[in-house]
């Protein structure tokens, strides 16, 4: 089979009449930022083309002056207000997904997903959207591992290992205490608890964790993970429908987090926790939200007297005993002051 090269002949490929290019698209369109960007070389011909039918479909274009009875342009006070020439994508609904990831900057944001109710209605009220966000990272910073996440946490674990659905501990710093978890409310049978002590094999069983999405919630345990390793969760937390919890140490506060939900807890007395939400969608929250997390297997044995020990502790100090020769240093020192 001989091909048209062999034969001696040119093949024949018809040709468009007019051919433009991006740019001349983009610059007839008024679109000099697009322009630009092509030549910078950030966007590519598919994307520039998106823009484009995204922009013509959506804006409505003036109509052409109509002249008048002399053949000259009408007056301006003949022409249309301007609110009818705007863009008519300004008066249709936006989708239910976008319309929840914005919020004024003096409101609460919402959650595109579906939230978890965190047991404590305090901390519910504090949370976009009621609760804590499916689909999304949310870190709990801790002074010591395995001292209070389980009692802030302990609530929405038990909603979800009592419905079947099983909860996945990623490299806890102890061994889950099984009894304990269970007069809290926790399902032993739903817990999956994968010993692990690299920083590289947490991350990594994190991060498969999280793309199967099997779970219902992933509570990881991560001492050492950088800002790049953080944002690549956030994306993979973004398909997954369960809650995905990083555990970090206090001092993590001061570098920066993709993950749209931050907290910081501490233990305090009286069987509290005071729960601080360092970033959320919405407006800063500066005042800490006292929790009452007394363990389940205690309360039905504590004493009035014993479930307020700052009660049981004297603020004022006691007489201090000192001794003699102490005593007339004082004494001395007070005669000379006089």
């Amino acid at each position: 089979m001989s091909s048209w090269k062999q034969r001696g002949v040119q093949p024949h490929f018809p040709r468009p009449a007019a051919s433009l290019s991006v740019n001349d698209l983009l610059s007839s369109a008024g679109m000099a930022e697009e322009r630009h960007a092509v030549a910078a070389g950030p966007l590519g011909k598919e994307a520039c083309l998106a823009i484009l039918v995204f922009r013509t479909a959506h804006v409505q274009t003036m109509p052409p002056p109509e002249s008048g009875r002399d053949g000259g342009a009408l007056s301006s006070s003949s022409l249309l207000p301007p609110k009818q020439n705007a863009c008519s994508i300004a008066d249709e609904s936006l989708p239910r997904e976008v319309e929840a990831m914005l919020w004024r900057g003096d409101q609460l944001g919402g959650h595109a997903l579906a939230v978890q109710s965190s047991g404590f209605p305090e901390l519910d009220a504090a949370l976009p959207g009621g609760g804590w966000p499916c689909g999304a990272l949310s870190e709990v910073l801790v002074s010591q591992f395995s001292v209070v996440e389980f009692r802030l946490l302990s609530g929405v674990l038990g909603t979800l290992t009592r419905a079947g659905r099983p909860v996945a501990l990623v490299g806890p710093s102890l061994e889950p205490y099984a009894p304990g978890l269970r007069h809290d409310g926790v399902d032993e049978r739903h817990l999956v608890w994968i010993d692990v002590d690299a920083p590289r094999d947490r991350l990594w069983s994190t991060e498969q964790l999280v793309k199967g999405g099997g779970f219902g919630a992933i509570l990881a345990w991560l001492p050492l993970v950088r800002s790049e390793q953080i944002r690549r969760l956030q994306v993979l937390a973004g398909r997954c429908k369960g809650l995905v919890f990083l555990c970090r140490p206090e001092v993590a506060a001061r570098d920066s987090s993709a993950a749209p939900l931050r907290v910081r807890a501490r233990a305090q007395t009286d069987w509290q926790i005071a729960v601080e939400v360092l970033k959320r969608k919405g407006t800063p929250l500066d005042a800490s939200i006292l929790l009452p997390s007394m363990p389940g297997g205690l309360g039905s044995i504590m004493t009035p007297r014993l479930r307020y020990p700052s009660r049981l502790v004297s603020r004022k100090p006691r007489d201090v005993v000192v001794s003699s020769t102490a005593a007339a240093e004082h004494g001395r020192l007070e005669a000379a002051k006089s």
